[in-house]
């Protein structure tokens, strides 16, 4: 580990630097540098929450730290954002401001030339968009709980819209927080700000509002944005221009990914690894691809996540997040030999035992997928009711039926959420509540005897009917302790229209029958001897997916709602069942 101390006792700030864009914008920047006449390599942060605070200038990584380290610290508000010019549009100035930005660090005269990017989710971010520009200079990167597009994973997921993140993120972390900037350049209408923190505070009034392209509070300049990520809800051009994805193959910068197996960005965190690992444009970024995963949710390392204690050890205090990061820039900015090279590639937190591990490779070789079939007498519904879970494919069964009230969504209870904890707070939570409804069906594995690891991606294959052109099927895992509590691990959504892609809409056909994939993105989880492997399916998870009205309009512009009666089969023609990666011989 590195010590907190460096070789530099002193270090001297600079604040509000112009940095100068190809179009004449400038941006400003906070520096921390060690106290010397040596150039030292440099560690940039681009960031949209305000570079003057705290939380922001740390990022996991103490600026002060870094210094004394031996870096150059440039920590700079993002286009628009508080002490920078120009309008703020998220992801589209990205790519060119961070190239702009690396090349300038890169060209001070207390600078080495060599420069790194650190910061979490959308600062997470503008390190993959700068990477996607190429910039010569730029050496390494350390993006945490962050995606790989910002249309899958990010905006939507399974093509419903992730409304809690997105209304609680622009609403107060974006347009609220930035409205002293905002005013700067447009007139903010009288009353404007007052109404926006009522919206924040009665946000589960604001969760509700319909239609959605009518919430009032971010229009005009405020948040134009918002309302174009609903008015695309297909993954076409409007996303693809900033697609990580799309632009692995000319990215060059070896990269320390790390992520939460409760973050609403695990999905994003694995793919970027595993897609910059076998098409990176280099050996060396292929080769230089490195993951963590913890037990987290969105922003937080702590050993608590949600309402469940994970030991200690799971704290980014106890492996010294900070230490990990400085490891990192030394190997790939300062060219030490320092073991970053020799370790396997991966480190995941195994929740269940509750210890850390390493591996070769993500997804594990060694993890065999195994099916797990739904099975009912036709009464599924509730956490009482007769849904099992076996490996045993089901015959001739009545299937499971139930009536989804857009009116009367299913609550959210935890999960991969972000931006409020006080409405939508992300983590593990007991869903014995969740699961007492009657819109929930319900499917358990008997107690199992012995331990059983589930590590990796996994996904449902789920056969079902609705009497709508157009509903949601929603899915989650979760683990069953001897004493009835009821830990969610994972959950997913797909909307039907979107079932065969997110590019272009196919509804289906009310009364009949369609085979549905819910990504259920990874996880890993050592099931304990005692316990029971559950699946929860219903058709809404909200605020945290925007809920279908069943009338097969877009859900953003309908104010109109019907319920639905959705159907779910499981007979040897229709076998639904749950897919899951298990580790060892449990």
């Amino acid at each position: 580990m590195v010590s907190f101390m460096g070789p530099y006792s002193s270090t001297k700030t600079e604040t509000d630097v112009a940095v100068a864009m190809r179009d004449g914008v400038t941006l400003y920047a906070d520096i921390y540098r060690p106290d010397t006449t040596d150039p030292v390599p440099v560690l940039l942060q681009r960031t949209p929450y305000n570079k003057a605070l705290g939380s922001s200038r740390m990022g996991n990584l103490d600026p002060i730290r870094a210094a004394s380290h031996g870096y150059a610290v440039v920590i700079q508000d993002t286009r628009g954002r508080f002490a920078s010019e120009g309008e703020f549009y998220p992801f589209l100035n990205e790519a060119d401001d961070g190239y702009d930005t690396v090349e300038w660090c890169a060209s001070q005269p207390w600078s080495t030339g060599k420069v790194g990017m650190f910061g979490a989710s959308y600062v997470g971010a503008t390190q993959w968009l700068a990477a996607m520009a190429a910039p010569p200079s730029l050496a390494a990167i350390v993006p945490r709980i962050t995606s790989s597009d910002y249309y899958e994973g990010w905006t939507y997921q399974g093509g419903a819209l992730a409304w809690g993140f997105i209304l609680s993120w622009t609403l107060g972390r974006l347009a609220l927080a930035n409205l002293g900037t905002i005013s700067r350049d447009h007139v903010i209408p009288p009353g404007a700000r007052e109404a926006m923190v009522q919206a924040v505070d009665d946000m589960g009034e604001s969760f509700r509002h319909l239609p959605l392209k009518d919430f009032p509070h971010l229009k005009g300049p405020l948040a134009p944005y918002f309302y174009d990520w609903m008015a695309h809800p297909s993954s076409d051009e409007y996303w693809r221009r900033w697609r990580i994805e799309d632009y692995w193959s000319q990215i060059t910068v070896p990269a320390f990914t790390i992520g939460g197996w409760h973050d609403i960005f695990l999905k994003g965190t694995c793919r970027n690894y595993v897609g910059m690992s076998e098409h990176g444009a280099t050996p060396e970024a292929r080769a230089g691809q490195r993951l963590l995963i913890g037990p987290w949710h969105h922003g937080a390392f702590t050993d608590v996540s949600g309402e469940f204690y994970f030991g200690l050890a799971a704290n980014g205090g106890a492996i010294d997040i900070e230490g990990l990061h400085l490891r990192w820039f030394d190997h790939w900015l300062k060219g030490e030999d320092n073991g970053v090279n020799d370790e396997p590639p991966v480190r995941i937190f195994v929740m269940g035992t509750n210890v850390w591990r390493t591996e070769q490779e993500w997804p594990l070789a060694r993890a065999q997928n195994r099916d797990y079939y739904f099975h009912s007498a036709g009464r599924a519904n509730t956490l009482d009711g007769d849904g099992v879970l076996s490996e045993e494919a089901p015959g001739q069964e009545s299937p499971d039926v139930y009536l989804y009230d857009p009116r009367d969504p299913v609550p959210t209870q935890g999960g991969p959420l972000c931006c409020s904890q006080a409405f939508v707070p992300g983590g593990a939570y007991d869903q014995r509540e969740i699961e007492s409804r009657s819109d929930v069906v319900v499917y358990s594995t008997p107690p199992l005897d012995s331990d059983l690891e589930v590590t990796g991606p996994l996904s449902l294959t789920l056969y079902a009917i609705s009497s709508a052109p157009d509903t949601d099927f929603t899915a989650k895992l979760v683990d069953v302790a001897p004493c009835g509590c009821a830990r969610n691990l994972t959950d997913s959504i797909i909307r039907a229209r979107y079932r065969m892609s997110t590019d272009a809409p196919q509804f289906i056909e009310p009364n009949q029958v369609y085979k549905y994939e819910i990504d259920l993105v990874a996880t890993s989880n050592v099931f304990k001897k005692g316990h029971r492997i559950r699946v929860e399916v219903s058709s809404s998870n909200f605020p945290r997916f925007d809920r279908n009205p069943n009338t097969g309009k877009e859900p953003w512009e309908e104010s109109g709602q019907v319920p639905a009666l959705q159907t779910i089969c499981h007979t040897a023609m229709q076998p639904s069942h749950l897919t899951l990666p298990v580790v060892g011989n449990g």
